[in-house]
């Protein structure tokens, strides 16, 4: 199967790591195509930013979609950004990194805190957690004042801010796992579990293996309501 693996900002070492990450976590069979559109902010760090890359991440999910050859999508911004848009364009899965992880980590641990970039990310989060009926289950949504390019700087001491949120999270938060709050940190989740002795959660690993899980067993967006296909004119995606 071909999963698109879309980064809605437009910064192409962010997107090769994304890929990495999501091609290590795949099955053999399947092929990751590794995405981000070219005119979209830098990164997207709050609700402006956000707003900023719907429709160049709509734009580049489409023609994908137009080809006939990608079995499912996923979102690699831990906001999910435009996520329901995405599902009104594609019968196929479409599967964001935020939702995913969530999910996933309400399998493993009663409690889990998530770590993210920005302090301005934690009202979207916690937005994000309640329309999914996980906020009882997130104990807290903590931010390590890392800027999201940081974490693409080599000598940045992003690393070391992540980690003493966790250490707060499981001192403080009595947490049993953490997820991490943005794609950017995709490549850290098996060195933190193995340092800190909890499942560490990343969403791109997340998001694969479920949109794999959905392709396997032929589940499909719903149109009758929703997610129904939009009327569109022309040039107007």
């Amino acid at each position: 199967m071909r999963i698109a693996v879309i980064n809605p900002n437009s910064t192409a070492s962010m997107t090769a790591k994304i890929g990495r990450v999501a091609q290590a976590a795949a099955r053999s069979d399947t092929e990751i195509l590794a995405l981000n559109p070219p005119d979209s902010p830098a990164s997207i760090e709050g609700y402006y930013d956000e707003a900023m890359s719907l429709a160049p991440l709509l734009r580049t999910l489409q023609q994908q979609q137009d080809t006939g050859k990608v079995d499912a999508f996923v979102i690699a911004c831990f906001d999910d950004t435009g996520l329901d848009a995405a599902r009104c364009l594609t019968t196929a899965p479409v599967i964001g990194i935020g939702e995913a992880a969530y999910h996933m980590a309400s399998l493993v641990a009663n409690k889990f805190s998530v770590v993210t970039t920005l302090p301005r990310s934690i009202p979207a989060l916690e937005h994000n957690l309640t329309r999914y009926g996980l906020i009882s289950r997130c104990a807290r949504v903590r931010a390590a004042s890392v800027p999201v390019l940081e974490l693409e700087r080599a000598g940045s001491d992003a690393g070391l801010r992540i980690r003493a949120e966790i250490e707060a999270a499981l001192r403080e938060d009595q947490a049993e796992a953490i997820v991490l709050g943005c794609a950017g940190m995709a490549d850290l989740a098996d060195q933190l579990s193995a340092e800190y002795g909890v499942p560490v959660l990343d969403g791109v690993r997340c998001a694969v293996a479920l949109a794999e899980a959905m392709v396997s067993i032929r589940l499909q967006t719903g149109k009758t309501g929703g997610y129904a296909l939009p009327v569109l004119d022309k040039g107007e995606v």
